[in-house]
């Protein structure tokens, strides 16, 4: 069995400490990098903070839903206005 000085083994945990919180930090950056404009309806209604029942609603109220050849999409835009609008 080798034996290491006490240093270099705080030097590589201080180092391999240090990459993994880059490597996660890279990955939150990363997230907050890739999130789309225009979600699809359930993923608009976790956006919101309401059931999917709730959101489907909202569109009956007026929230404009974008429908290409089936497929509904709500920007993030249009969601944070609908909201506001209906705010008291």
């Amino acid at each position: 069995m080798i034996k290491y000085s006490t240093n270099i083994t705080k030097e590589f945990e201080k180092s391999l400490m240090e990459s993994v919180v880059n490597l996660i930090s890279s990955a939150i950056d990363k997230n907050k990098l890739y999130s789309p404009e225009w979600l699809s309806l359930m993923n608009a209604a976790k956006y919101a903070g309401v059931s999917y029942n709730t959101f489907i609603k909202f569109r009956h109220m007026g929230l404009k839903v974008c429908e290409i050849d089936g497929i509904k999409r709500v920007s993030r835009k249009e969601i944070d206005r609908f909201l506001e609008e209906n705010s008291f």
